[in-house]
C-alpha cells in the first residue's frame, strides 16, 4: 500500500511538472518564431534542462558519480528557473488577454509583432538570470540571527546557556563541503554551550554526504555540551536508520521520542518526524508519554522538526521549542503558502507560558537558492532565574 502511494503520488508530480514545462516550453516557441535558426538549439537545451534532474537521481543510484552530480545540479537550478518562467508566462499570457480589449500591442504578424517577442524574451531571461544569480549568492551567506530569552525556572548553578540551533541543513549533493564548512565556523564562532541540529541534517540519501566525508566537519562542531539533532522527513525519505548511525557515528547524539538531562539543570526533549508512520509504518509517541516523570521545576526545550499543534506543547509544559521545515517558502512566492500552512512558518511565538522559535533554516532543498528571505543560524542567549 505505501509503494502505491508513492507510485501515485509521484506519478502527480511528474504530471505536474511536465505539463508545467509544456506551457514554459510553447511559449518560449512561439517567441522565437521570429528567429528560426535559434529553436533547434532552444529544443535541444529544454530537453536538457527538463530531463536532468530526473536522470541525475536515477544515474545516483545506479553508479553515484560526478556526471549524476552535474546532472542533479543543473536540474535543481532549473526548478527555480521553471517557478520565475512559469510566473512570467502566466503574468504576459494575462497581459495579452488585457489587450484583446484595449489593442495595445502591435498587429499579430507584424514585424514589430515579432521583434517585440523577442525583447520579451529576451527581458524574461534577463529578470530570471539576475532573481537566480541574487537567490543564489544569498543562500551562501546564511545570517546569525540572535534572540535573548528568558525561562522562568532555576536551571542548577547554570544562569545562562548560549545554544546555537540549526535546522534544515540538508547535507548532500547540493549542500557539500563549501557551504557546510561555511555554516560550521559561524557556530563554532559563536562559541556555544549547547547544539541543537533541529531536523533534516540529511537530505535524503546519504551516499554522497559519506562520498565528500562531511561527517568529520560534524566532528568539528565545538560546543560544552556536544551536539544533539533530532529526525525530519528527509532523512525518513532517504533511509532513516543508515542516516541515523552516521550521524552518531561523527559525534551527533540522536534523540528519537527521548529525553536527556544535561548537567542536572535542564532537560531537551526530541521528538521523532511526524511523517515517520508514513514511512514506516510506526507511529511516534504522544507528547504526555513523551515527557512522563519528568521534573517539572527544570527548563524543558523540546525539539519538533514540523512546527504543528502549539497547543498540545503548551499543555504539556514545554518551555522553549525550536523547530524548523518550512525553509519559509525558500522561493517567493511560497512564502505566502507556508504562512497560510501554519501557525508560524518562521520566527518567535509566544503562547501561554511555552515559547517557540521555528527557524527558516540554514540549507536549501532542491534548488541551491534563497528568494525572499536570507538563510539563518540562530543563536538563543538562553537566561535561568
Amino acid at each position: 500500500m505505501k509503494a502505491k502511494g508513492m507510485a501515485i503520488f509521484l506519478i502527480l508530480v511528474f504530471s505536474v511538472y511536465s505539463l508545467v514545462n509544456f506551457y514554459i516550453f510553447m511559449r518560449g516557441w512561439q517567441a522565437l518564431e521570429g528567429a528560426p535558426a535559434l529553436i533547434p538549439w532552444y529544443i535541444g537545451l529544454f530537453a536538457l534542462v527538463f530531463l536532468s534532474y530526473i536522470v541525475g537521481r536515477i544515474m545516483m543510484h545506479a553508479a553515484p558519480g560526478h556526471l549524476g552530480s552535474l546532472m542533479i545540479w543543473i536540474g535543481s537550478f532549473w526548478m527555480a528557473c521553471m517557478l520565475y518562467f512559469f510566473l512570467i508566462v502566466v503574468f504576459l499570457d494575462l497581459v495579452r488577454l488585457l489587450n484583446y480589449w484595449i489593442h495595445f500591442y502591435p498587429a499579430t504578424g507584424s514585424l514589430s509583432y515579432s521583434g517585440t517577442k523577442i525583447i520579451t524574451l529576451g527581458v524574461s531571461l534577463l529578470v530570471v538570470f539576475v532573481t537566480i544569480v541574487a537567490g543564489t549568492i544569498n543562500a551562501y551567506h546564511p545570517r546569525v540571527r540572535t534572540l535573548d530569552i528568558t525561562i522562568p525556572k532555576k536551571a542548577g548553578q547554570l544562569k545562562e546557556l548560549n545554544v546555537v540551533m540549526v535546522s534544515d541543513i540538508h547535507l548532500g549533493t547540493i549542500v557539500g563541503r563549501n557551504r557546510f564548512s561555511h555554516m560550521v565556523e559561524k557556530m563554532n564562532a559563536l562559541q556555544p554551550d549547547i547544539i541543537l541540529l533541529a531536523g533534516d541534517v540529511v537530505d535524503e540519501d546519504i551516499e554522497p554526504v559519506v562520498r565528500l566525508n562531511l561527517g568529520e566537519m560534524l566532528r568539528s562542531l565545538q560546543s560544552k555540551y556536544g551536539t544533539y539533532a533530532i529526525p525530519g522527513n528527509h532523512e525518513y525519505i532517504g533511509g532513516a536508520e543508515k542516516a541515523f548511525r552516521y550521524l552518531q557515528d561523527h559525534n551527533v547524539r540522536l534523540l528519537r521520542d527521548s529525553v536527556v538531562c544535561i548537567d542536572s539543570a535542564f532537560y531537551i526533549a526530541g521528538r521523532e518526524d511526524r511523517d515517520k508512520k508514513r514511512f514506516t509504518g510506526v507511529g511516534r509517541k504522544e507528547l504526555p508519554e513523551l515527557l512522563t516523570g519528568l521534573d517539572q521545576s527544570l527548563p524543558l526545550i523540546l525539539m519538533d522538526h514540523q512546527p504543528f499543534d502549539f497547543d498540545k506543547a503548551v499543555a504539556a509544559g514545554v518551555d522553549l521549542q525550536l523547530s524548523g521545515h518550512t525553509h519559509r517558502g525558500q522561493l517567493w512566492p511560497f512564502n505566502y503558502i507556508t504562512k497560510a500552512m501554519y501557525e508560524s512558518d518562521h520566527g518567535y511565538l509566544q503562547k501561554g507560558a511555552t515559547q517557540f522559535y521555528v527557524s527558516c533554516g540554514a540549507g536549501t532543498w532542491g534548488p541551491p537558492i534563497r528568494v525572499g528571505h536570507r538563510p539563518e543560524i540562530v543563536q538563543i542567549r538562553l537566561k535561568f532565574l
